[in-house]
């Protein structure tokens, strides 16, 4: 994987989605060159046109991200990506109309851009046709050791087993057969010399994957392997690298303390997510006014109460504060004064209520939380006092995830389905420990990127 802005990048994707941009480039300069020679234009010099092909491409590669052509599903389906791309090259499009407003002259002319659209949907389709064996095949896994042959273990050969997997275990190394769950495991006490015997296997990177690190790290194996080139890792780092959360079952307070993450030197980053908070709170606040009002009055017409709500709930260090929402369950939904969880196909939810969930029109008033700096755009989620109270008492690191602003929209939200139990709510903090951790721009980016495939395709969490 490629670290950028502290943020993973799989090897397949980084490099499919270069392929891909080049492929955009020719797929509008192709659209031009036809559209030119059908009206008897001189084809000049296509460095007078690189701002139009760009913007083209940029824009397509954009929607791509948005959509999740990208995804681990869309790299093991060719027609899971097929289907994505004909979304993602229209999506392109709408965008790059957008842009003609704001950018006249720099984008491609409405004639070129029906060409550029159906060549662009024939490359890219073609490129995950020829290019998809090689992309999921093993030429992108990274070769992995395993110092380990216990339960830690076995989670890493779980995650091998996953469909879109970025690595292969070469083999496990047992340095404990007492706690030994891995049948395949080959003793540390058969190989005379570990470091030899990881080049032997052309393995890239060690995993130590120990059940208990006292006294039981073989330093010396280490160090040889880590002077041969060859990348250490121990598990924590490891599992938050593969899944993108902070795995809670394998973390310690040492490893948050002393791993890269909750830099203080983020300071410019903070003061730019502010500002955009207000410019963008203000635009959507002004164009989304019309929407707001009319739900409010659909929800006033079917069910008595308020067309809005206020509920408290925590946000920066641990601070209470009033979120605003459209109503979109009873008024007697907590009739008792008692909070409850809701949950998937909750009865409480009226007719109305349901469809503004299914695409977030029930959030939209949270802007105006973000307008006053109580809420980001993105962040975790915020919850109510009475849950937090409870789950900071059962789940470690809970009060940790109150280190940044709450949001709208989050890591854990695009990424964990729907889910209103402990379980749940402790899965949904690794993500969001991962997003205190490593926040930068680039992954807020990503983030409202992949919002938009969230309410295309109810697939995140509501």
């Amino acid at each position: 994987m490629v670290r950028l802005f502290k943020h993973y990048v799989p090897y397949p994707v980084l490099f499919l989605a270069v392929v891909d941009f080049c492929l955009l480039l020719a797929a509008a300069e192709t659209a031009w060159v036809i559209r030119a020679n059908q009206i008897g234009m001189d084809i000049d010099y296509i460095g007078n046109r690189v701002w139009p092909l760009v913007t083209f491409s940029a824009s397509v590669a954009t929607a791509a991200m948005t959509v999740g052509v990208y995804s681990p599903e869309a790299l093991q389906s060719l027609r899971f990506a097929i289907a994505r791309l004909l979304v993602a090259v229209s999506l392109g499009v709408i965008f790059m109309a957008i842009m003609a407003f704001a950018l006249p002259g720099m984008t491609l002319w409405r004639s070129n851009s029906l060409y550029a659209m159906g060549l662009a949907f024939f490359y890219l389709a073609m490129a995950r046709a020829f290019l998809g064996s090689v992309v999921g095949g093993i030429a992108f896994k990274r070769r992995l050791l395993v110092l380990g042959a216990g339960k830690r273990a076995q989670r890493i050969k779980d995650l091998e087993a996953r469909p879109g997997s970025g690595f292969v275990v070469v083999g496990y190394i047992s340095l404990d057969s007492s706690k030994k769950v891995i049948p395949e495991a080959i003793e540390r006490s058969a190989i005379y010399n570990l470091a030899d015997y990881v080049e032997k296997l052309a393995t890239s990177e060690v995993v130590l994957a120990l059940e208990e690190r006292r006294n039981a790290l073989p330093l010396d194996d280490l160090l040889r392997i880590k002077t041969t080139g060859v990348h250490v890792n121990e598990i924590s780092s490891f599992l938050e690298r593969e899944t993108g959360r902070v795995d809670l079952d394998s973390v310690n307070p040492s490893w948050l303390i002393f791993s890269d993450g909750f830099s203080s030197g983020r300071r410019l980053s903070s003061i730019a997510k502010r500002l955009f908070d207000i410019a963008a709170s203000l635009l959507l606040l002004l164009g989304t006014a019309p929407l707001i009002l009319i739900f409010a009055i659909l929800v006033k017409l079917e069910s008595k109460g308020p067309a809005f709500y206020r509920q408290k709930r925590v946000g920066l260090f641990g601070q209470d504060f009033d979120v605003i929402k459209l109503r979109s369950m009873r008024t007697d939904a907590e009739i008792e004064g008692k909070a409850i969880w809701a949950s998937k196909d909750d009865p409480r939810v009226t007719r109305i209520g349901k469809f503004i969930r299914l695409v977030r029109i029930d959030e939209l008033p949270q802007i105006w939380c973000v307008l006053k700096g109580q809420m980001s755009f993105v962040g975790p989620r915020p919850e109510r006092p009475e849950f937090v109270s409870d789950l900071e008492k059962q789940l470690n690191y809970y009060a940790e995830r109150h280190m940044v602003k709450p949001g709208i929209t989050g890591w854990a939200q695009i990424n964990y389905p729907y889910g209103a139990s402990i379980d749940d709510a402790r899965h949904k903090l690794e993500y969001d420990l991962y997003y205190a951790k490593n926040y930068t721009p680039f992954l807020d980016i990503l983030i409202i990127m992949q919002t938009l495939r969230v309410v295309l395709w109810p697939d995140g969490a509501r």
